[in-house]
């Protein structure tokens, strides 16, 4: 589990495979912190500057390495299925991570998702 609190943090607890520790990137999670969205084993905190943090399971969500760069600042919104994230971007643009059955991996579609992305939808395993 995962709480914002008002100004002060994140705090978590329950599964430390499944993001009940967030000690490795607590540092990051002390204040700015708008949102946190949850994977069923993951968490994506995003943060007032339009960064992005993860923890919790790499292989659903809690490792985006891949999409780091891109996820530096300018992310507007983050939606999740199950096992995965995908983030609209201030330039219009998507970028997915997460498991790649369950929609972590977009690059049957990445050259769809390079602009106009308004806003995604999402169910336990796929994005839309």
């Amino acid at each position: 589990a995962a709480v914002l609190r008002g100004g002060q943090g994140v705090v978590t607890w329950g599964d430390n495979e499944a993001g009940g520790d967030s000690s490795e990137v607590q540092e990051m999670l002390t204040g700015g912190v708008k949102a946190i969205y949850a994977t069923g084993s993951a968490f994506a905190a995003l943060k007032a500057d339009g960064g992005v943090v993860t923890w919790g399971d790499p292989n659903r969500g809690g490792d985006c390495s891949a999409v780091q760069d891109r996820l530096r600042t300018g992310v507007r919104e983050i939606f999740a299925t199950g096992s995965a994230f995908a983030a609209v971007l201030s330039d219009g643009s998507a970028a997915t991570w997460g498991f790649g059955m369950a929609g972590g991996n977009a690059a049957r579609v990445q050259d769809r998702l390079k602009s106009g992305i308004q806003r995604i939808y999402s169910n336990e395993y796929a994005f839309v």
